[in-house]
């Protein structure tokens, strides 16, 4: 297996698991204020992870 498929898939995973986690912190916060900072710092590695990995596997050609 590619190297470079595997790394896109982890990055991939990565990403997603981090949009699951902004999506929980942003949902069990019952107080009313949310920490911004947190929230975008966890949204936008997970977007950077996720579009990284998608880009990764995307362009990796099979070796045959």
């Amino acid at each position: 297996m590619n190297v470079k498929r595997i790394f896109g898939a982890l990055l991939t995973i990565l990403g997603i698991v981090g949009l699951i986690y902004t999506a929980i912190l942003f949902t069990n916060n019952s107080s009313g204020t949310h920490n911004v900072k947190l929230l975008l710092t966890y949204s936008i590695l997970g977007l950077l992870f996720f579009g990284s990995g998608i880009s990764i596997v995307r362009t990796t050609k099979d070796e045959a």
